[in-house]
């Protein structure tokens, strides 16, 4: 199965990966290549959690970054 993955630099410099598709599964790591590594382990984990849970994968359309004012 393949998943989307969001991999984003924290204020540290630590890149943070998520998977949208299933619920709490993130992690970190000090390089890309790192980071990686370890959410194919996190997403390994999380399925094994769920048990017989089906999680299907959904189509990646885009990313947007979309700018809110604040007061």
């Amino acid at each position: 199965m393949e998943y989307n993955v969001i991999i984003e630099k924290d204020e540290e410099g630590w890149f943070v990966a998520s998977v949208p598709e299933i619920q709490g599964c993130h992690t970190q790591g000090k390089t890309i290549q790192q980071v990686l590594e370890r959410i194919k382990e996190a997403i390994e984990v999380c399925l094994e959690a769920d048990g017989k849970e089906i999680i299907k994968p959904m189509k990646f359309v885009g990313i947007q970054r979309v700018e809110v004012a604040t007061s």
